[in-house]
């Protein structure tokens, strides 16, 4: 698997978990809503080509779910991908809002 830093942004209504792979300028994110105090929507994974099939997607829906455990809210996985990693990790179901 590649170095890849991920970071959290916090946004006015919202966030972005962005991938930052050690051997590429180009980034991939994680987008999130808030809905309520204690769940966030997240509505869009975007991995670029030109780094996509290196585990990179995989790596924010993680810090997602890393997250929401560390912080305690839900996850409303909106986001094609990010519902085919919950029921890919049944463990997750008692983050699933």
């Amino acid at each position: 698997m590649v170095d890849v830093t991920i970071r959290h942004e916090v946004r006015d209504n919202g966030g972005r978990y962005v991938a930052e792979p050690a051997d590429s300028d180009s980034r991939g994110h994680l987008d999130w809503e808030p809905r309520g105090t204690d769940v966030r929507i997240a509505t869009h994974t975007i991995v670029p080509r030109e780094i996509g099939g290196r585990g990179i997607a995989g790596q924010l829906v993680d810090a997602l779910v890393a997250d929401a455990r560390e912080q305690g809210f839900k996850i409303d996985p909106q986001c094609s991908y990010v519902a085919a990693k919950f029921d890919d990790n049944p463990e997750w179901a008692d983050l699933r809002a």
